[in-house]
């Protein structure tokens, strides 16, 4: 194995070396906002988020975004109020479109955004204009839109809605918390929202382009997109402000069990060679719950990779999980169950879906219930959907779910932004997604999985996908699954969806890229992914805290400020762990209140330990300093995206 090379502290945080964008806090009378590139985040009224992001989108017709590049950018602030004006260039693929932005504040509370663009050469695209992102914590606040028709008036949907809660909209008033109110103005195009929790975006998304219109269109040379979206408040009671951003931060982690702390397992690797002896040793260490394999019936080799898989996940003392894509009537699934019977390889649970389509069919599921009744399988047969959550929720009314004995959905955090910001936000959707399928799959138990930083495929492309450049990533493959950003999420989301109550979690894979861990033989080298030969991840660090407590309780945690730090707890014989993370690239200081009292033994990954944690993970995880505790507290501080 090769000694770490001297990463940069960009690139041991997030994975690169190009420093993060610059943020720059406007005001706008009682409305503040951040400022990052051509993007408003977290405007706010008083100590209440009104509008979690405002941002200018160019969607090509594989929905992949076309970043901006900004050749003109100008700030102007004063007297309550600010102007920025800029000039984006999106250019990628089949895509070239250049646009104006315009964003304006008053002392008076109004914000008015202005997008003019203009095509410089034909392509398809899906959306071009402002997108809208409301917080999801507006859920359950009444709000009234006005229609080109007349006026509607309803609510932020508590349970993840599958479909557009408001269509056709001129603008959106809604009253805040706090005791201040908002009302949103869209020009140039009708808008409508979607409820963005279905892919585990933290909001509400206000966009143009209505979904019932066809697309792809294409775009002709010359062709402009102009909108306006106005954001205007009334003032939040006085007692409610204040910038709570900069109060202490403090988790607190209760005594009383949550739930039983799931079965944690992996991906197998998509790469195809068998596990090495030292890969093995590694991953035994991790307690696996199950090793996942994606299994392709119409592939004629699909014998081969079961038994080469299910020879890893012998050697690592795991069962299999199975995800199967049979034929529309079941076919494949009586000669699958009769070679796992007769290969003896213990099964964790299987779920089942038809060669087309994303979500389970009766007939699929009737025919793996079936053969696995044959085979004499005992493990748990069921399904749902295999592509997001949103899948799922719209199929709710036609999957078999009476039938079901097991029911999951995979999770990714990319489907719509990929800055480290939009990333982070998406932890707090993800038990949301589970209360939703709770109230779609009764208490059956939930398989999750898997849950990858980037989609593993595009359901909804419409054609190919660009081709790479020489030392461009594969699109489902991120630089930051090798370094500290991969490990924080993952704390997160682990935290995140054990306390939610659900059976068992797949993350990632084992080896590769997408792994916990590089190839040991590393035969591909682009300078986008900085690892080397056998190095282990430091999100393998964070699967291990929590794997190695697998069965035992999950422990309630309450953040003060689940944007910047997030926690997972539990006990397991007598031991508490709590592995907590820091969310944000600035060093934090937060107090952990504990439900025990006494010494505490405290381990940190975070750049300082980086090297070895990487290189000698054993070493790493063996080596602990003591803190006395303080009744029950414990101070730390966190450097960027420490654990």
């Amino acid at each position: 194995m090769s000694d770490a090379p001297n990463f940069t502290p960009n690139v041991m945080r997030y994975g690169r070396e190009e420093p993060l964008p610059e943020r720059r806090e406007l005001r706008a009378g009682p409305l503040t906002a951040v400022l990052e590139h051509g993007d408003l985040r977290l405007v706010r009224l008083g100590d209440e988020v009104v509008v979690l992001r405002l941002y200018g989108a160019v969607r090509d017709r594989n929905w992949d975004t076309i970043e901006p590049r900004f050749t003109r950018y100008e700030v102007e602030e004063g007297a309550g109020g600010f102007e920025v004006r800029y000039t984006a260039q999106c250019f990628g693929g089949e895509v070239d479109f250049a646009w104006e932005g315009r964003l304006s504040g008053t002392p008076e509370g109004v914000i008015v955004c202005e997008f003019d663009g203009e095509a410089r050469k034909p392509f398809l695209r899906n959306r071009i204009g402002w997108c809208v992102l409301h917080p999801m914590e507006l859920a359950g606040l009444p709000a009234t839109t006005q229609m080109p028709d007349g006026e509607a008036r309803g609510e932020f949907p508590r349970l993840i809605a599958p479909w557009q809660p408001f269509f056709d909209m001129l603008s959106i008033a809604h009253p805040m918390r706090n005791g201040g109110a908002v009302t949103i103005r869209f020009s140039g195009d009708l808008f409508e929202m979607e409820d963005q929790r279905n892919w585990t975006d933290a909001s509400y998304k206000t966009y143009s382009t209505p979904l019932r219109l066809p697309a792809p269109v294409e775009i002709r040379p010359g062709e402009r997109v102009r909108q306006t979206v106005t954001i205007e408040s009334q003032p939040a009671r006085p007692a409610a402000q204040g910038a709570t951003a900069r109060a202490p931060l403090v988790i607190q982690v209760g005594a009383g069990a949550t739930a039983m702390a799931p079965a944690i397992g992996l991906g197998a690797a998509s790469h195809g060679e068998p596990l090495n002896e030292r890969e093995i040793a590694l991953l035994r260490a991790l307690h696996l719950g199950h090793l996942r394999l994606a299994l392709n019936l119409v592939d004629e080799r699909w014998r081969e990779r079961l038994a080469r898989i299910a020879a890893d996940a012998a050697a690592l003392d795991a069962p299999l999980e199975l995800e199967v894509i049979a034929g529309d009537a079941g076919e494949g699934l009586d000669a699958l169950f009769r070679e796992v019977a007769e290969l003896q390889i213990p099964l964790a649970r299987a779920l089942v879906f038809p060669t087309t389509g994303y979500t389970t069919t009766k007939p699929v599921l009737d025919a793996a219930l079936i053969a696995a009744e044959r085979a004499n399988i005992g493990a748990p047969i069921g399904g749902g959907s295999r592509a997001f959550f949103t899948e799922l929720n719209r199929a709710a009314s036609e999957l078999p779910i009476g039938e079901m004995q097991i029911g999951g959905y995979p999770i990714d955090p990319q489907v719509h932004a990929s800055d480290n910001t939009s990333v982070m936000e998406t932890l707090r959707a993800q038990p949301e997604t589970v209360q939703s399928a709770r109230a779609i799959l009764g208490a059956m138990p939930l398989a999750i999985g898997p849950v990858t930083l980037k989609m593993p495929f595009n359901p909804n492309a419409a054609g190919p996908a660009p081709e790479l450049a020489p030392d461009a990533l594969p699109q489902n493959v991120d630089a930051r699954q090798a370094s500290l950003f991969g490990a924080a999420w993952t704390v997160g989301s682990l935290g995140r969806l054990s306390r939610a109550g659900v059976d068992a979690l797949t993350y990632y894979q084992t080896t590769g890229w997408r792994g916990v861990m590089e190839r040991s033989d590393h035969p591909l080298r682009v300078e986008a992914f900085h690892s080397w030969p056998g190095m282990v991840f430091p999100l393998y660090h964070a699967l291990a805290d929590l794997a190695q407590f697998s069965g035992g309780d999950v422990l309630p945690v309450a953040t003060s400020d689940p944007t910047r730090v997030d926690a997972a707890a539990a006990r397991f014989e007598g031991q508490v762990r709590v592995t907590v993370a820091n969310l944000i690239d600035a060093q934090v200081r937060v107090r952990v209140t504990l439900p025990i009292i006494g010494p505490a033994q405290v381990r940190r990954l975070d750049e300082s330990t980086f090297a070895r944690a990487t290189t000698e993970p054993a070493l790493f995880r063996s080596v602990w300093s003591m803190l006395a505790q303080a009744g029950g507290m414990l101070d730390l501080t966190l450097p960027p995206y420490a654990v």
